[in-house]
């Protein structure tokens, strides 16, 4: 079993602030593999009916347990799986809990309203750099075209079959369990649909057709999939002002390898790279960060900035992504800055080995790998 020693590591400090961890993110990601890599930990899968029925009684369970480190795998499966772990939070101080199940259980109102200031929320992401290490497998093309998730990272041959399979699997096993839709080919056709134009602007206008279903049906459905880690929902940076983009979102899938699937990618092409290059960084960051709160910035004459960094109170960190440091254009983030003077300007390119920097008429820019970007959006969190 491969350690992922960053995450294992995310979970140990999430530990040390609070006694319950949540443990987020999509089916296939490795939840189970990362929690059973855990040392000293009594691992309970809550979809065996015996472990359930032990859990009847949370009382009686978790005296069971005092001082243990406790992990409960598909924690969604109980009848009442916030009951539990508030009861943990509030009465079982000395034992520290690792929560894992759909990403649903999550996005409803009521888990959050009861564990709110009980526990730390803990986002797996698809595969990032480390993981890649640990796996002793840093090809890039190879992690654009087969995706982030485990089991599809690690085949051969490109998994095209489990691609389908997870998408089905996502609808009968995620999004009935909470959310009440009844349109399956519309709602699917929607998700495939964006997962094949992952990285543009959304008009919710543009899916209703093909998915024949109402505008009104498209925005519910965005908000579906966004909830469930499906898709990353990026907003505009924008003070209002009137040259600005300021609602229109840019909508990426999850995952690299979902979507080459969806828009036919078998091979990548040169003109390919960067698109998923972008896609990777945007997990990176977020893998890095623990938060989606992410933004672009586009004015109405085209010119356009793929991230902006905004922490609040901070200046605004402009990041253009690039497969190459040749491809560069200054125009984009030149136009942000003369709305925007004060803040960092950085190009993240797969090529650049050392940092440097290069003067662009009054513009410093600096050229940066993704480990350097990372460090220094980190950095950025912490102040």
């Amino acid at each position: 079993m491969v350690k992922r020693r960053f995450w294992l590591n995310l979970i140990e400090q999430a530990w040390r602030e609070k006694p319950v961890v949540w443990l987020a993110g999509v089916r296939r990601v490795g939840k189970t593999c990362l929690c059973q890599s855990l040392p000293d930990v009594e691992y309970f899968d809550c979809e065996l009916p015996r472990v359930r029925r032990m859990m009847e009684d949370p009382q009686g369970f978790l005296d069971g347990l005092r001082g243990r480190r406790v992990v409960l795998d598909e924690v969604h499966r109980l009848g009442n799986p916030s009951e539990l772990l508030k009861i943990a939070a509030d009465h079982y101080a000395d034992i520290r809990v690792l929560a894992t199940g759909s990403s649903t259980l999550g996005a409803s109102s009521k888990f959050r309203d009861t564990l709110a200031g009980r526990k730390r929320d803990l986002w797996l992401t698809p595969m990032c750099l480390e993981d890649m290490r640990d796996f002793k497998h840093t090809d890039l093309r190879h992690r654009f075209l087969h995706g982030g998730l485990p089991p599809f990272f690690l085949t051969g041959k490109l998994p095209e079959r489990d691609f389908q399979e997870w998408l089905d699997a996502y609808w009968a096993k995620d999004i009935q369990e909470l959310f009440r839709l009844e349109r399956r080919s519309s709602f699917q056709k929607f998700v495939e649909l964006l997962l094949a134009q992952s990285g543009g602007i959304f008009e919710a206008t543009r899916f209703a057709a093909p998915c024949e279903v109402s505008r009104t049906t498209i925005a519910n459905y965005l908000k579906v999939v966004e909830a469930t880690f499906v898709v990353h929902v990026i907003r505009p940076f924008s003070t209002h002002r009137p040259t600005e983009i300021v609602s229109a979102p840019k909508v990426y899938a999850f995952d690299t390898g979902f979507s080459c699937y969806y828009r036919g990618w078998h091979e990548l092409r040169g003109e390919d790279l960067g698109t998923l290059w972008e896609h990777f960084v945007l997990n990176e960051v977020m893998a890095h960060s623990q938060t989606r709160q992410v933004f672009y910035w586009r004015d109405k004459r085209g010119h356009e900035v793929d991230l902006v960094w905004a922490p609040r109170g901070g200046k605004p960190l402009a990041v253009e992504c690039k497969w190459s440091a040749d491809e560069f254009d200054v125009a984009g983030i030149a136009a942000l800055r003369r709305q925007y003077p004060q803040g960092e300007n950085v190009v993240v390119a797969q090529d650049v080995e050392r940092a440097f920097v290069r003067n662009c008429g009054d513009l410093k820019v600096h050229f940066e790998g993704l480990p350097s970007l990372v460090e220094r959006i980190a950095g950025a969190s912490r102040s």
